[in-house]
């Protein structure tokens, strides 16, 4: 599975703690992150993670773009919603993209360590499935 890892930066110590738990689940699979969050994952796990810009800079519309192209599996993004933030269009449509495309998406830590349990037990093998029809569906 292919995972994106986002946090703004009042939950990035949030984030660092929930790679920190989850690092054996997270080794498993393919991970992306935006660049201040992904470089702090990265410190202090060792996880090899592909670094996308920041959030403010344009990384969220990167992660927008990989899963519109159906390369991102599953997305958790630590949210501050009691913070304004500057690029905020970007983040609505990076969750909107993730309710139109079906990814599961976690923004706060109780609801990422439950996308996490169901990802190490396998509750997200469908994802597969439909990565394979949208391949079968390219190639009619």
């Amino acid at each position: 599975m292919n995972i994106a890892l986002i946090a703004h930066d009042k939950k990035k110590d949030d984030i660092v703690k929930l790679a920190t738990a989850y690092k054996d689940v997270l080794a498993k699979h393919r991970l992306f992150a935006t660049g201040t969050t992904g470089g702090r994952i990265i410190d202090a796990t060792g996880l090899d993670i592909h670094r996308f810009k920041s959030g403010p800079l344009g990384g969220d519309q990167q992660i927008g773009a990989y899963i519109s192209d159906n390369k991102i599996d599953m997305v958790c993004f630590i949210r501050d919603p009691l913070t304004p933030q500057a690029h905020e269009p970007d983040i609505s449509a990076l969750l909107r993209l993730c309710d139109v495309y079906e990814i599961p998406l976690a923004t706060n830590m109780s609801s990422a360590e439950m996308l996490l349990r169901g990802l190490d037990a396998g509750f997200l093998d469908w994802r597969n499935v439909a990565k394979e029809s949208d391949r079968d569906e390219l190639n009619f």
